[in-house]
């Protein structure tokens, strides 16, 4: 799903720049994915350095983990205050992350709910998620300029994966090669004889980020970050209509030579039937159709066309997930996903890439275990969601899986012409 940073763009660069010129990408949002601290930790493990921001009333608080969180390793914790004109902040240790946090369930929650008493001698630091307080010893307080005996409620908490800049010499490595993939993808052109522009068709799960992967791709050939294509946070949901989008090189505002196909999410009970997907594939289906999870197109729609040429079918599809939900997909959706690959290989002879956000192996081997792609044919791209600027190292991610969107489609149109 699509998430948006509560952090003003000043506030953020004051962090990133604060812990050592980071780049921040945000993985949890607690009014997204619910105020629970197991929901906080399952999308926040192993993903290397975070950074834990507490939204206040008045105050902006939080927790850089050094190291990252993985279960019961103790890693240095510093906690922070942003302030107005400066950032205040006190080293804890060592310790695992879960010393900051206690849940509902707590065996040895020491919080007096009719007192509103907290006690962490450890920490000094207690965030409540369920609910929604955050509480300092006396030191912490004393050292992040808050109150004494600080106790307070907040509105939102927001957990970000910290990388590394690039250093001088590998940032101009990676805008070099960001500008040789831009431009053989500004001058791509497909067999010319049978179709001036390839249709590529995004499916995966409702909340997978296909529309978000489509915003990207405008974002980088337009030179800016935009979001033209609707998303949102929405479990049913954004994307309830067929869409097709054209992608335009920002300099002239040329058509390039890809059409990029946003769908009705995939759901275990309802989202886009499987039956449409095959109108899809064979371009029966318009541009701005609305779907019905319940019924699938028919023959008698008014806008169904009966009689597609190759320029309106499918000539690649791209399967997204969300690489940190890609573990818990049920079993009913796992096997709604392998009955359209299926159906795909009937139609189009030829199945493709899956996009992933995060760059781990061991996600790339669970949707390999899970789904039975080959790694070879798992790419990994980083959606502009929360971003205001572009960033090089994610416009090649996604210029690279185009490319590997292209070439499928290229061996698409080859098949045929034989």
């Amino acid at each position: 799903m699509a998430l948006t940073t509560r952090l003003t763009w000043l506030q953020e660069k004051r962090l990133q720049n604060h812990f050592g010129g980071k780049q921040f990408s945000l993985l949890y949002k607690a009014s997204v994915h619910e105020f629970c601290t197991k929901n906080l930790f399952e999308k926040c493990c192993n993903q290397g350095p975070i950074i834990i921001v507490i939204y206040s009333e008045n105050d902006v608080t939080g927790a850089y983990v050094q190291h990252g969180y993985q279960e019961n390793r103790e890693v240095p914790i510093i906690l922070f205050a942003l302030q107005e004109t400066e950032i205040l902040e006190y080293k804890i240790g060592s310790h695992t992350p879960e010393i900051l946090f206690y849940d509902r369930y707590a065996p040895l929650t020491v919080f007096n709910r009719k007192h509103r008493d907290f006690k962490n001698p450890s920490a000094g630091f207690w965030i409540y998620l369920c609910e929604k307080v955050v509480a300092m010893s006396s030191k912490v307080s004393e050292e992040l300029g808050q109150p004494q005996n600080c106790t307070a409620s907040f509105q939102e908490c927001e957990v970000f994966r910290c990388e590394d800049l690039l250093d001088k010499r590998k940032q101009e490595g990676v805008i070099k090669l960001r500008r040789t993939l831009l431009s053989e993808m500004n001058t791509y052109e497909p067999n010319q004889e049978m179709v001036h522009q390839i249709r590529i068709l995004l499916l995966g799960p409702i909340g997978a980020g296909k529309s978000s992967f489509i915003n990207s791709v405008k974002s980088v050939f337009r030179g800016h970050v935009t979001n033209q294509a609707l998303v949102g946070s929405d479990p049913t949901g954004i994307s309830t209509k067929y869409r097709t989008y054209s992608i335009k090189d920002g300099n002239g505002g040329r058509c390039l030579s890809f059409i990029l196909c946003d769908s009705l999410g995939l759901s275990e009970k309802s989202g886009l039937c499987v039956e449409d997907i095959v109108y899809i594939l064979k371009g029966h289906i318009p541009d701005r159709y609305q779907f019905d999870s319940m019924e699938p197109i028919t023959s008698r729609h008014p806008n169904y066309i009966h009689s597609p040429s190759l320029k309106d079918r499918i000539h690649c599809v791209a399967f997204v997930f969300d690489a940190s939900s890609v573990e818990q997909l049920s079993p009913e959706m796992v096997a709604k996903i392998k009955k359209i690959q299926r159906e795909v290989i009937k139609c189009v002879g030829d199945f493709p890439d899956i996009y992933s956000c995060v760059p781990v192996k061991l996600k790339l081997e669970a949707v390999h275990r899970k789904l039975g792609f080959v790694l070879s044919d798992i790419l990994v791209v980083s959606n502009y969601i929360s971003e205001w600027e572009l960033n090089p190292l994610k416009d090649i991610l996604i210029l690279s899986a185009l490319r590997k969107m292209s070439w499928a489609a290229d061996d698409f149109l080859e098949d045929l012409s034989h």
